[in-house]
């Protein structure tokens, strides 16, 4: 099974059947510390989730990860739905997926003609991990597109029970994960120049994600709302929490505090921390061969560590399209001018923010932005394309006394 090759769904089902994907894991929980022993939440698949797949190749982390995401969506189905088939399982990924697409993200711009739901689902998992992107090696894949893949499995989750638009969703967790990393990462005693970097960023991101922490507006665990999640969302904050403050594989007492604080507003067990330190250190000794410690950390630090560099490469290579399509939208011109000297109000930023990800649904190499934590990267493409596009801005510079 070569799950680079077309087909690689039927083959994977020849010795894959419902009932395997049932029993490898009695309870959501223990599905969730399997997946998360494998690695996957992370963005460091090192095993596949169920182990009998057969492939007598070498799996790549993108195979790997591609493979574990469909294992774990199939699950996901089957936990609510278990008189039903594959064939149906199948059906409503898709379903899931396009869903996903038309309501907020357009990350799918390719979609396979083909009959065969199978066709259609690998094309759609390759699309999601972005696969298909030619700017991205696998360096940057890794980064920008598996550490927040467990997004996908906990909003199908959602969409199963209650069959509705997965993107408010989405986006709550995305902006409660940055929020709590915030909070994580500024409870640090002593801050490296990667904390404070994340910090700035997340200040910078505010107002274009609808973060609630705002440059007049003090965040803290008290004013978030986190008891409407259940617990494997929670289980999953709590851990990606968690990372923020482990990336120098160490707790100071006001980390600590603020975990037990947090373990406490999740209504989660304290012996979390201890359990999660024990883990880390289990997996890192497992796989030190394939992963370096220091990857395996908060995302947010995988998505910024590289983001400015990555983002302006990607502006300069599609400088000709993004010009195209700006001529069209005066009012977009106009905004992002005024943004290279003053201000901009709330509604102006969403406005920015909203034709901005229309621009990227039509460029197929901008589709990062549009996937799921891809928002968190809009404050820098919006920073940087008036600096390196300055001659069709200065052209639109609108006088401030205008």
């Amino acid at each position: 099974m070569n799950p680079s090759a077309k087909g690689w769904i039927p083959k994977i089902l020849t010795t894959l059947d419902k009932q395997q994907i049932i029993t490898n894991s009695e309870s959501l929980m223990l599905f969730y510390n399997q997946l998360k022993s494998t690695g996957f939440l992370y963005g460091n698949s090192s095993e596949i989730l169920i182990s009998s797949t057969p492939s007598h190749l070498n799996l790549t982390k993108n195979e790997s990860t591609k493979i574990n995401l469909f294992q774990s969506l199939l699950f996901i189905f089957f936990e609510k739905n278990p008189d039903e088939n594959i064939n149906t399982a199948i059906d409503h990924i898709i379903l899931f997926y396009k869903r996903l697409d038309k309501s907020k993200l357009g990350f799918l711009y390719k979609f396979s003609t083909s009959e065969k739901a199978t066709d259609n689902l690998e094309q759609i998992l390759a699309e999601r991990i972005q696969e298909t992107n030619s700017f991205f090696n696998k360096k940057y894949n890794s980064i920008f597109t598996y550490t927040l893949l467990f997004i996908d499995i906990l909003a199908f989750n959602k969409f199963l029970s209650f069959n509705n638009d997965s993107k408010i969703f989405i986006e709550d967790l995305e902006k409660n994960l940055i929020n709590l990393s915030f909070l994580a990462i500024n409870s640090k005693k002593n801050k490296d120049k990667s904390d404070k970097k994340i910090i700035k960023q997340i200040e910078s991101s505010s107002v274009y994600i609808d973060l609630q922490y705002h440059k007049n507006n003090f965040l803290s665990l008290t004013n978030l709302d986190l008891l409407n999640y259940n617990n494997l969302e929670k289980k999953y904050l709590f851990d990606i929490s968690f990372l923020a403050v482990w990336n120098d594989k160490e707790l100071d007492q006001m980390e600590h505090s603020f975990l037990i604080k947090l373990a406490d507003k999740l209504q989660l067990s304290p012996l979390l921390i201890n359990e999660n330190i024990d883990y880390i250190n289990t997996f890192s000794e497992k796989y030190s061969k394939k992963i370096k410690l220091f990857e395996y950390q908060n995302p947010l630090n995988h998505i910024y560590k590289e983001s400015t560099s990555t983002v302006k490469l990607l502006i300069e290579r599609n400088k000709k399209r993004l010009l195209l399509e700006l001529n069209e939208s005066g009012e977009l011109v106009k905004l992002l001018s005024q943004s290279t000297f003053r201000e901009l109000t709330k509604d102006e930023k969403i406005k920015v923010k909203e034709q901005l990800l229309d621009i990227c649904k039509t460029i197929p190499s901008l589709t990062i932005f549009l996937i799921p934590g891809g928002s968190l990267l809009l404050p820098i493409l919006i920073k940087y394309i008036p600096s390196l596009l300055p001659s069709a801005f200065n052209e639109n510079k609108i006088d401030s006394k205008s």
